[in-house]
């Protein structure tokens, strides 16, 4: 019980110093932080995040398998049909 309430005691004075080192430094900090980030994310694309195996990994062979596909058929012609307009006597068309 003693020991958390003497951390609890020096909590004011380390937030007190983060305050002041994030005012007085905080453009350098930020700055430092990204590319921490940007190392960061390089190595986990790297694969830093992968498990070293023991002993010798097996090869990896990758294989090209050509498929031949069906001929397509052409596309039916596309036909155009014209329709003549019938008149009947008083000059109006019948559709």
């Amino acid at each position: 019980m003693n020991i958390e309430v003497e951390f609890l005691k020096l909590l004011p004075g380390l937030f007190n110093a983060l305050d002041s080192m994030i005012e007085n430094y905080g453009v350098y900090l930020y700055l430092v932080l990204v590319w921490l980030a940007l190392a960061v994310i390089a190595w986990i694309f790297n694969g830093g995040l992968r498990r070293r195996t023991k002993g010798n990994a097996p090869t990896v062979i990758p294989i090209v398998i050509v498929m031949a596909q069906p001929p397509r058929q052409p596309e039916p012609p596309i036909v155009d049909i014209e329709v003549e307009q019938v008149w009947n006597d008083d000059g109006e068309s019948t559709d």
